[in-house]
């Protein structure tokens, strides 16, 4: 199969980094254009500041193009070009992501813009995948990837719910850095300190996680910042429908994991979850579903940092408390967005003709 073609809406910022890292030695996909701000416009990509602690790849000979330019989108369409993997800011992605669809492209967004908008499918391939099957026969394709903070939440207590019943549920997170951007990442080090309220994160990560579960019971949230590069970590109280003991919750979670994990795709994790005796944010952070590494490389690996990390289960009567990890800039933002584009690969939405012209 002919690699498809694809681009990045975004050239410069932490998760267009992280895209850009992804899409070098990626086997289904090729980069083959990246759109930027008017600041980067003209500027050669491998020339732009690499600001990933991990070294930049050998990135292709490209520049960078503008966001909204419709004659170049229309001649990267006709050259072949059938998806962009957009990073933008939810504002600028308000009006760029549908310009880009409107001439045939497939946007896969890391951006909130479209997030449970009808007609827009927001997808996390273990949970709905079935949701993605909405493309199908549209011109205009969108489709969208959760926020971060809901992924270490929504896949255990998906487990849960699939073999107890979930009644309610309470969260509190401790939200890394990078999940603000560089921006926050540098104020921090030169101030050594950031705000640990996260504005509206709470709202958003509930919402998200009742569309994608299609779930309706009572829930808690509150979402904190703190001092930590990477990995967002969770901790959460459930209310099962039943009694469930230690055993139970693990056993519960290692067959929902093995049974939804599509690891034939290459970000795929090995098993979506891995159990733990007791989660570590650091050790822990570089899970691929198998193994736990602290030099995997996410250029040439692509399971690293995709599965969530669960751990310090305990449970009383029909409640369970865990804490729960996952790597915010991979699994969270640019890995789960080529993730998504991979699953729509498999269903059968894009394919070695389309992608060969």
């Amino acid at each position: 199969m002919k690699r498809i073609l694809t681009a990045v809406l975004g050239s410069s910022g932490l998760v267009a980094q992280r895209l850009q890292q992804r899409l070098v030695h990626h086997p289904w996909f090729e980069l083959a254009a990246v759109a930027g701000s008017p600041q980067r416009l003209g500027q050669p990509v491998d020339g732009l500041s690499w600001q990933l602690e991990d070294g930049r790849p050998e990135l292709p000979n490209l520049s960078v193009m503008a966001l909204d330019d419709e004659e170049a989108i229309a001649r990267l369409a006709q050259a072949g070009v059938q998806i962009a993997f957009s990073a933008l800011p939810a504002d600028i992605a308000s009006t760029v992501e549908p310009l880009w669809a409107s001439h045939g492209i497939a946007v896969f967004s890391n951006a909130s813009a479209f997030r449970r908008v009808k007609g827009v499918p927001l997808v996390v391939p273990e949970v709905n995948p079935q949701d993605l099957l909405a493309l199908e026969g549209r011109g205009d394709r969108i489709a969208c990837a959760t926020n971060c903070t809901l992924l270490p939440l929504l896949l255990p207590l998906a487990a849960l719910n699939a073999a107890f019943g979930l009644n309610a549920w309470v969260m509190r997170s401790e939200q890394a850095l990078s999940g603000g951007g560089y921006g926050l990442i540098g104020r921090a080090s030169k101030v050594g300190f950031v705000p640990n309220e996260i504005l509206g994160e709470a709202e958003k990560t509930e919402a998200e996680f009742r569309h994608v579960l299609g779930w309706n019971g009572h829930a808690e949230l509150s979402c904190k910042r703190v001092n930590r590069l990477d990995g967002h970590h969770v901790f959460v109280e459930a209310t099962l429908g039943h009694r469930a003991s230690v055993e139970d919750v693990q056993d519960a979670i290692a067959q929902w994991s093995h049974r939804s994990t599509p690891s034939h795709l290459p970000s795929a994790p090995a098993r979506s979850i891995m159990v733990v005796e007791c989660v570590d944010p650091e050790a822990h952070l570089l899970a691929d579903g198998e193994v736990f590494s602290d030099s995997s490389d996410p250029t040439t690996n692509l399971k690293t940092g995709m599965a969530v990390v669960v751990g310090n289960i305990e449970t009383t009567g029909s409640k369970v408390t865990f804490q729960a990890l996952s790597h915010n800039t991979l699994r969270g933002a640019a890995g789960g967005t080529v993730y998504l584009a991979e699953l729509a690969v498999d269903l059968g939405l894009f394919g070695p003709t389309q992608a060969q012209g």
